[in-house]
């Protein structure tokens, strides 16, 4: 996994991670391949992207002049993730112990995808600084800002798409320009969202919540009144959007059931450790794919919300070490 630090301008940011891409020799052209349809979306997209958030496309434009790349071509491919072709089978909980808010998740996609992710700390002159987790660039599946708000998505198999802002740019933008779980609904309520998803927010008060998403509709899951914790998958759990379930993917019906039972049933002293011993799959199926099925959990985070702390394995966590990321504790607004 990398983990680089970008600090300034939108740009410049790319410009200077574009050229790092291009050191590497990336054959673009063999990686981006994109259809008709995800052609005509991604192009459409990009319009719809560059009112919403023209930061973001400034930061895409530097990536491609630092590639020597088709702008237009790496657009579409990033506005096409998570919705357009996906491989994602996560699961993300939220929860208070001791006062105490906390995040966990593991990010489940194809071992190939395991070296080139990356976690990255942006430093912004003009939005909140962040670090973010991702199998892809620019974009996010997950990440906490400056302020204490945890967002991340999960993938659901659409059953429509329409042109608009895709969920791992959803992540983004919260990231970006929103501080607490409130001005992210706010915010997400007027974004035009391309298909099925689920995005995860929590903040430092406590406030979590699950955005159960379509282009039609944005219903919001919350805690039950007697629980103090929130569990997502890669399936909408909520009567008034399971119609819109094309499909279950990757045992999500089990995890989402394995992370409820341990958080609601289960008593524990430690959240952050209670948090690693759910996602290594100690108390019932998290992790443990079959390896017929060349998928696996590549990265896993545990966020300590209230003290800005973040932990994480960077392999299957039933084998691998987390280890605190100490780079963030310098951004921490205090008492925000």
């Amino acid at each position: 996994m990398y983990h680089p630090r970008f600090k300034g301008i939108h740009y410049d940011i790319g410009l200077k991670f574009g050229k790092i891409l291009k050191k590497k020799n990336i054959d673009f052209d063999k990686l981006i391949d994109l259809n008709k349809f995800q052609k005509d979306f991604g192009k459409k997209s990009q319009i719809i992207l560059s009112k919403v958030f023209p930061e973001v496309c400034d930061e895409i434009r530097g990536m491609t002049d630092g590639l020597n790349y088709s702008y237009e071509e790496f657009a579409s491919w990033l506005l096409c993730m998570g919705c357009c072709y996906d491989l994602h089978g996560c699961t993300t909980f939220c929860f208070i112990h001791n006062n105490l808010v906390f995040y966990g998740r593991n990010n489940d996609l194809p071992p190939f995808l395991k070296n080139g992710s990356k976690s990255v700390l942006y430093e912004l002159k003009n939005g909140y600084s962040f670090i973010g987790n991702t199998s892809s660039m620019i974009n996010f599946e997950e990440g906490l800002n400056e302020y204490g708000l945890a967002v991340a998505m999960k993938f659901i198999v659409p059953a429509m798409i329409v042109p608009g802002i895709n969920s791992v740019f959803l992540v983004r933008y919260l990231l970006e320009k929103c501080a607490t779980t409130k001005e992210a609904i706010n915010a997400l309520q007027g974004l035009p969202i391309a298909s099925a998803c689920n995005i995860i927010l929590a903040d430092k008060k406590g406030d979590m919540v699950v955005a159960e998403c379509t282009p039609k509709k944005v219903f919001l899951r919350k805690p039950a009144s007697d629980e103090n914790f929130i569990v997502a998958a890669n399936h909408f759990i909520s009567e008034e959007m399971s119609c819109y379930n094309a499909c279950i993917i990757y045992s999500s019906d089990k995890r989402y059931q394995t992370a409820y039972n341990a958080l609601k049933n289960i008593d524990y002293i430690d959240g952050i450790e209670h948090a690693k011993a759910i996602l290594s799959g100690k108390h019932g199926f998290m992790c443990q794919y079959d390896k017929a099925l060349n998928f696996e959990t590549i990265w896993s985070s545990v966020f300590d919300i209230s003290n800005g702390k973040i932990y994480r394995a960077e392999g299957d966590p039933q084998r691998t070490k987390y280890i605190e990321d100490k780079r963030f504790l310098k951004c921490i607004k205090i008492g925000a």
